[in-house]
């Protein structure tokens, strides 16, 4: 038989084992589909907004009752309780009724007035690290225009003018630029970045599965035949992961369109080359899952080795946590893993712009990958397939 007869063959194999087993069709198929579905539904406000907020207000002036104004028109904030003592604050707290509570202290109005620093304490919840940072910006800014106000209305009654007021009030400014993710979309900065991770480790799955149940079923020698030839076992090998790429491919190239175009972003580089290197990735993370399984000739160490390399990946891919900040061996960790690879290209198109040449070599180097795992794949397949007395290891 040809090399493409053999790819054909093993390819409808494929499809006709797919119909007999429902759930391994659907973790390649509805199941990523309703995956990306849902993190794109997590992230779809882009911005978060209404985070809650208590007050304890012991002042019980005009001037804290215009702090409290302030902070719930904050986009970011929603002011959904008022305390009238300390216990009923530490118990909302604890209970996580209310991310942070801003405590306005007894003779703030007067401390203001008799020219004193006037003193407005928040009480938040740093174990959540985006809660607690959004918050203390948001309540930074409320606070501070309040006090600016004040500031500029007593140098103005003691006859500077507004202009010169602000410019004695703040003589240096800081004025800071934002090149990438100007607004600060979670949904182009989180969910573009998670939905590649959580079809790598669909990906890989589905490689190591794909060719382990052979194995574990110990049908290998009906896919390969008792002696396969190398470019034979290449051949089938190639045709039994052409459905799971097709399939979760079809499913990236859809959320990605639809997080970019379908949600009116229009990415700084090439939205094109980002998706042809999403797909290299996502052949290279299939073609690992299958090299798994043939070169352990056990579908649960394949699936123990996927978990170890996808499940950490987005964690160590230098997107929620900087990967120069890292340790030298969890930089190195990083710097193994295909995911950290592929999302700086994603970055760097998407949200950078960044020219296409900083870009160029890692959908070229995952494709030679690729190619690489997939020759030692066939070449351990075509061992394992004379060798019956390793099949049926689960």
């Amino acid at each position: 038989m040809s090399l493409h007869g053999v790819l054909a063959a093993s390819a409808r194999r494929e499809v006709a084992l797919l119909r007999t087993r429902p759930w391994d069709l659907a973790m390649m198929s509805w199941v990523p589909l309703l995956a990306v579905a849902l993190i794109w539904w997590i992230f779809s406000a882009g911005l978060p907004t209404h985070l809650p907020i208590g007050v304890l207000d012991q002042d019980h002036s005009a001037l804290s009752r215009q702090v409290v104004r302030f902070l719930d028109a904050t986009p970011g904030l929603r002011v959904v309780q008022r305390y009238d003592d300390e216990g009923a604050m530490a118990r909302a707290l604890t209970s996580g009724a209310v991310d942070a509570v801003v405590l306005l202290p007894r003779n703030l109005s007067r401390d203001v007035k008799q020219g004193r620093a006037g003193q407005a304490v928040l009480l938040h919840n740093a174990q959540l690290g985006t809660h607690s940072s959004l918050i203390q910006r948001d309540v930074r800014t409320a606070i501070g225009t309040v006090s600016a106000g004040i500031e500029l209305s007593v140098r103005n009654k003691r006859g500077e003018s507004m202009t010169a007021a602000r410019a004695s009030m703040e003589p240096i400014r800081a004025n800071m630029v934002t090149l990438f993710n100007t607004s600060s979309d979670y949904e182009r900065f989180l969910g573009a970045a998670l939905i590649p991770a959580v079809l790598h480790i669909l990906a890989m799955t589905a490689g190591a599965w794909a060719v382990g149940r052979e194995l574990r079923d110990g049908t290998i020698a009906e896919w390969l035949g008792s002696g396969p030839r190398w470019h034979e076992a290449l051949a089938a090998l190639a045709g039994k992961l052409a459905l799971p790429f097709a399939s979760l491919s079809l499913v990236a190239l859809l959320a990605m369109l639809w997080i970019t175009a379908g949600r009116g972003w229009h990415p700084a580089g090439s939205l094109g080359w980002a998706l042809f290197a999403l797909l290299v990735f996502l052949a290279l993370s299939i073609t690992l899952g299958g090299f798994a399984s043939a070169i352990t000739r056990s579908l649960r160490t394949a699936l123990s080795a996927t978990g170890f390399i996808t499940a950490p990946a987005f964690a160590f891919g230098g997107v929620g946590f900087p990967l120069v900040a890292m340790p030298m061996l969890a930089r190195a960790w990083a710097y193994l893993l295909p995911y950290t690879h592929y999302i700086r290209v994603q970055m760097e198109q998407l949200q950078m712009g960044a020219p296409l040449v900083y870009s160029l070599a890692t959908p070229l180097w995952m494709i030679i990958a690729t190619a690489v795992l997939l020759g030692l794949s066939a070449s351990a397949l075509a061992s394992a397939a004379r060798e019956p007395r390793s099949w049926g290891k689960r």
